[in-house]
């Protein structure tokens, strides 16, 4: 994506009107590219600035009055004399005094438009990532294009295997780590496959299991330094994101089921997977 491309669709990724393949694009461009990272927080800024900083006024019955009073004598006070017959009729219009622009320009008009500056000053400053898309949240953005292409494109596996005794030495000879692969077949969710994929800027392992009708892709690859383990459930785009760790891997499972189900695959995930 480029920077003219971006700057057309940020209106869209502001409302959250993009799809998620466009949203990682350009969440991707505004992480490399500085100029259209300031375009997009400064625009959004000035939208909220103007939400919240916009006021509404409603003009009171005196001053509806004496605006209607001074038309009446701007249409009647001036003299109008009738000649002979066939005569045009004169009308002696006042001659105008010369105004500046700012004497036509309402004074509450230019304070908010002063307001307005600076908020956005104050917000461009003082919260320069404010809105600025997270960590978690581009991950998530590629998760969930990943699971869409994969069923979009009918690539779903490389391998494609119940038995994951098929599925292990596969994955385990394309990549720099074993990642585990279970089945779990007899508890509802049965292993489709595998395939490799590249998420997080490193390849990573994609098991393919099925719930009835629905898929769920688990992304599996190495933990980094932090190995605390934590869970986090998320929603997004109409899919279930369900975020886990151990001691040995990062697990990421993406599917349209229900966020119950969801929880109940990992933990007979958890339950056949023995740290080492």
């Amino acid at each position: 994506m480029n920077c003219e491309q971006a700057i057309k669709l940020i209106d869209g990724y502001l409302d959250g009107e993009l799809d998620p393949i466009a949203s990682q694009a350009i969440e991707q461009h505004l992480r490399e590219c500085h100029n259209c990272d300031q375009a997009y927080k400064t625009h959004g800024s000035l939208i909220r600035a103007i939400g919240n900083a916009t006021p509404y006024f409603k003009a009171s019955a005196e001053l509806r009055e004496r605006i209607q009073s001074s038309l009446r004598k701007e249409t009647t006070g001036d003299p109008v004399r009738n000649g002979v017959r066939g005569a045009q009729v004169l009308f002696h219009k006042r001659e105008r005094e010369p105004r500046s622009i700012l004497s036509e320009t309402p004074w509450n008009w230019l304070g908010l438009a002063a307001a307005l500056i600076f908020a956005a000053i104050i917000i461009f400053n003082v919260v320069p990532r404010l809105q600025r898309p997270g960590a978690d949240q581009f991950l998530a953005t590629q998760l969930i294009a990943s699971h869409v292409r994969s069923l979009m494109a009918n690539h779903l596996t490389d391998v494609a295997s119940s038995d994951q005794h098929t599925v292990k030495p596969w994955l385990d000879a394309k990549l720099d780590f074993a990642p585990p692969v279970v089945d779990l077949s007899s508890d509802g969710f049965p292993l489709v496959g595998g395939r490799l994929d590249y998420l997080d800027n490193r390849p990573v392992a994609a098991l393919i299991y099925q719930r009835r009708k629905h898929f769920i892709n688990l992304f599996v690859w190495p933990t980094g330094a932090d190995t605390a383990r934590s869970t986090k459930a998320m929603t997004r785009e109409g899919y279930q994101l369900l975020h886990w760790k151990d001691s040995d891997f990062n697990y990421w499972a993406v599917s349209d089921v229900n966020e119950k189900e969801l929880q109940e695959f990992k933990q007979l995930f958890e339950q056949q997977v023995v740290p080492h």
